[in-house]
């Protein structure tokens, strides 16, 4: 029987390569016909008229092929006539000669280019420059390094001209940390001469500022802070401030905070960063600075609950009857924290009238959903059912955009399933689907819907298709030149010019932060790529909030957060070890945001976090005798070992599986013994390492997103979902 189910998935998994195949087929036809259809129209100058066209673009369509697969198609475009798709596809050409090590004949597709190309003209020299050099011939290429300073001094491909001209010549070194300190290439130069000679705050002030969570950066700030206290600004402390709060070096940060200019945010910080380092009388103090220098910041309410916190009963209440009165935002999570002190006071009436009030002048508050949320999880732990359903139904109405939203939805189905009112049940499952179709708990939804998008049981051996977009989406923020080079797959060149057109600027907008997750996805820096993208969440003014909530209503926002790196190699040894692909993958983002070179602080390493101890072992069982755990492919091939050897030890099913996967088997089968499985959901509810129960939900949860948006059949399932319940509301 296993036999025959392992030569069933083999063949299912060689239908994704199949289909895979197809798809690519199909693109080089549409190569052909765009090629034939091509519009025959003057040479445009203007940047924007090209990049405009680049959606559009067949040549574009080919960025995702490896070089030599999009080879001949390429070449059918360079030998066709003059037009955009031709000066595309011959610089695309010159680029993959270059990097295969034949520069003469990308010579040939870059000759007469600049003067066709404008928009990429500066960069079509850079080529040539790099061409040159992999022929071995200096003269050549020191010259046209030396025509791209003359001809495009302020432009990003200048920098990258300093840097070989510097090599002989320093002082070209010294113009490019002045003119261009953001470049790549510049803080290549920061980081050669730091290492001759550490001691040079200049320098190391550049990587604070420019690189702040890249690797190595902590010990720069802390020699920054150690060695040259008395040579900062204000500024330079407000942004060593940044980097450690940004990495979760909280007093770090907040001692570099009280030494930076006081701003509402600065003093905060510097009052929750000392807050959170136990030293909560130095807090207190800039706390107290900043409620009597900005009274009517949006801070101050906060840091009026956080004085309450670490203050005395009586003044604590002062302190909250404060943010009552004044701060509304604040005042419904003050009159949660108020009901508690009065609870120990023995106010009980107080207590709930602060809570009543909660729920009447604040109901759509976060502070009344999750006051709601914790009521029914009580009244549900009791098995009080219709009581738990009652607190929590109108979070889906009151507090839709609430963090728990999804949940409380979720779990008001269930407990209807279980109060005999299956139409309600439904109700509240197809709201879930509809209105917050990224959530785990829409999957869970889903599948009490009747869907086929796998169960705990199940999930294992499903094998979606699995179909990515064809081209890239367009950038919204940045010049043309940047908006083509992206399209074109040139990735480290469009981020060396985003970093100088970044230039300086402190924050980002909505899109620029976009934009910038989307280009550090296009290197590879997956993990912060993925944080950039999930951070806009935390936007807080009403026009941020509506820029994001645009931004999620379009496909090229989701496929940046869950982008789908490594895919052949997860493909394959999915199939080999009998597991659905995309839970394999939801698994490696949740672990690693695939990074292959990350390391826990426990010592797990790679995509899959494999422990050195573990992944010898897994070797010995598959007599694997050479592998390395930062090489992506011997990292899958264990750890997806070990996937399969943790369904197998739980009866294949997936939930238990995946929580082993994190916890361990023997922490698995004593929380099984405890409470039992008969009702998976509530099982996960009651796992006791908060850090497992957000791992399988996460997990689960990305899952979801793999296959809504890579599986063709249940992204028109989950849109035909939404825009169905969307015209049932309007009517």
């Amino acid at each position: 029987m296993l036999k025959e189910r392992r030569q069933q998935f083999l063949l299912l998994a060689g239908a994704i390569v199949l289909l895979v195949s197809v798809c690519l087929g199909a693109v080089f036809l549409g190569v052909t016909v765009a090629n034939q259809l091509e519009e025959k129209e003057e040479n445009k100058t203007a940047s924007q008229g090209l990049t405009e066209s680049t959606g559009k673009s067949a040549v574009a369509r080919l960025v995702s092929l490896p070089p030599q697969q999009r080879a001949t198609n390429l070449d059918a475009f360079a030998s066709g006539p003059k037009s955009r798709e031709q000066y595309r596809a011959r610089y695309l050409l010159a680029s993959d000669l270059i990097q295969q090590n034949q520069p003469e004949q990308a010579l040939k597709h870059l000759e007469g280019l600049e003067s066709d190309y404008p928009v990429l003209a500066s960069h079509v020299a850079l080529k040539r420059a790099q061409a040159y050099q992999a022929m071995g011939d200096r003269e050549s290429a020191t010259g046209v390094w030396q025509t791209i300073l003359k001809k495009y001094p302020n432009q990003a491909v200048a920098a990258e001209a300093l840097y070989h001209l510097g090599k002989s010549n320093p002082k070209h070194w010294d113009d490019a940390i002045a003119k261009f300190p953001s470049h790549p290439r510049t803080l290549e130069i920061v980081r050669q001469r730091l290492k001759a000679n550490p001691n040079q705050l200049p320098l190391l002030l550049i990587l604070a500022k420019h690189t702040p969570k890249a690797l190595g950066m902590q010990e720069i700030r802390d020699r920054i802070v150690d060695k040259y206290p008395e040579q900062l600004t204000p500024e330079d402390w407000e942004m060593i401030g940044t980097g450690y709060w940004e990495t979760w070096k909280y007093g770090k940060a907040g001692k570099a905070y009280a030494k930076a200019p006081r701003t509402p945010r600065n003093l905060y910080r510097a009052g929750r960063g000392l807050h959170l380092d136990t030293k909560a009388s130095k807090g207190k103090i800039f706390y107290e600075q900043l409620i009597s220098a900005y009274p009517n910041a949006k801070e101050t309410g906060l840091a009026l609950r956080r004085l309450a916190s670490i203050s005395k009963r009586p003044e604590a209440l002062a302190y909250l009857d404060q943010v009552i009165q004044n701060y509304p935002d604040e005042a419904p999570q003050a009159l949660l924290d108020k009901a508690k002190i009065l609870e120990k006071l023995n106010s009980k009436v107080s207590a709930g009238q602060a809570r009543k009030s909660v729920l009447t002048q604040y109901a759509s508050s976060d502070a009344a959903a999750n006051y709601r949320w914790q009521m029914a999880q009580k009244k549900a732990a009791k098995g009080q059912l219709q009581q738990a359903w009652q607190w929590a139904q109108p979070i889906t109405t009151n507090n839709p955009d609430s963090d728990i939203a999804a949940q409380a939805g979720f779990w008001v189905g269930r407990w209807a399933s279980k109060l005999g009112r299956p139409n309600d049940a439904k109700a509240a499952f197809e709201h879930v689907l509809a209105r917050y179709p990224e959530s785990y708990y829409a999957w869970r939804s889903a599948n009490y819907l009747g869907w086929n998008v796998g169960d705990f049981t199940s999930v294992r051996y499903l094998m979606p298709k699995v179909v990515r977009p064809q081209a890239r989406p367009l950038l919204k923020d940045g010049s043309g030149t940047l908006k083509e080079l992206y399209q074109l797959g040139q990735d480290q060149d469009a981020w060396a010019l985003w970093q100088v057109e970044l230039g300086n600027r402190k924050e980002l907008t909505v899109s620029e932060q976009f934009t910038d997750g989307v280009l550090r996805l296009g290197i590879g820096d997956n993990l912060k790529g993925i944080n950039q993208v999930w951070s806009l969440k935390r936007r807080e003014t009403p026009q941020e909030k509506a820029e994001w909530a645009a931004l999620r209503d379009q496909p090229k926002y989701w496929h940046a957060l869950f982008p789908f790196p490594f895919q052949s190699s997860i493909l394959n040894w999915s199939g080999q070890r009998e597991l659905n692909p995309l839970l394999v993958t939801a698994l490696i983002r949740q672990e690693s945001r695939f990074e292959p070179e990350i390391r826990s602080v426990a010592g797990a390493m790679g995509l899959m976090q494999v422990m050195p101890a573990t992944g010898s072992w897994v070797a010995q069982k598959i007599q694997l005798k050479e592998y390395n755990l930062k090489n992506p492919d011997d990292n899958i091939k264990l750890g997806t070992w070990y996937l399969s050897f943790t369904h197998q030890q739980n009866s294949n099913n997936s939930l238990l599986a995946v929580a082993s996967y994190n916890a361990g088997p023997g922490n698995v089968s004593k929380w099984v013994n405890r409470y039992g499985f008969s009702d998976p959901d509530a099982f996960i509810e009651k796992i006791p390492f908060r850090e497992t129960k957000g791992y399988v939900k996460t997990v689960f949860g990305n899952y979801w997103n793999y296959l809504r948006l890579y599986n063709p059949d249940i992204s028109r399932m989950v849109e035909a979902h939404a825009a169905n319940k969307s015209v049932a509301s309007s009517n």
